[in-house]
């Protein structure tokens, strides 16, 4: 029979759990998130470029903003049709003060103004949106 910190140890490694690591009040599970986004096909290679070189003060604030295994994925979903597909785990107690707090950060917002002209909002994407949230229907871990 495992040991509680055994198979606790066990969880967390394979991401059911938020690590201890966070700052108090993180939750126990992660919160998943994913988003979508157009890409301006003209814009396509400046957006790798960007992504292959991340400025290292906004991945601390990603960091810093209780968010761990960021992924965004690129596909031509139709001829011509680029869209981004970001996916992240939230381990922090309030994603909407986390957000707020990257907004405010200065070197974020200095990326958003390199990264935002590549960016083409869904049609779906309500008026204060610029990635749709995309609702989660499986999870298997």
């Amino acid at each position: 029979m495992l040991s509680t910190s055994l198979l606790l140890l066990l969880i967390a490694a394979t991401g059911l759990l938020c690590s201890a690591a966070g700052s108090g009040g993180a939750r126990a599970r992660p919160q998943r998130v994913a988003l979508v986004i157009g890409l301006r096909p003209e814009k396509i290679a400046r957006y790798r470029e960007l992504h292959a070189d991340p400025w290292p003060g906004v991945l601390a604030r990603i960091s810093a903003c209780h968010i761990r295994n960021y992924s965004i994925h690129l596909a031509e979903l139709e001829p011509g049709r680029h869209y981004l597909f970001a996916y992240f785990e939230y381990c922090g107690a309030d994603l909407e003060a986390d957000m707020a707090a990257m907004a405010a950060d200065e070197e974020t917002v200095r990326w958003w103004r390199e990264t935002d002209p590549c960016q083409q909002p869904v049609a779906t994407a309500g008026p204060a949106e610029k990635w749709k949230p995309m609702e989660e229907l499986f999870f298997h871990p």
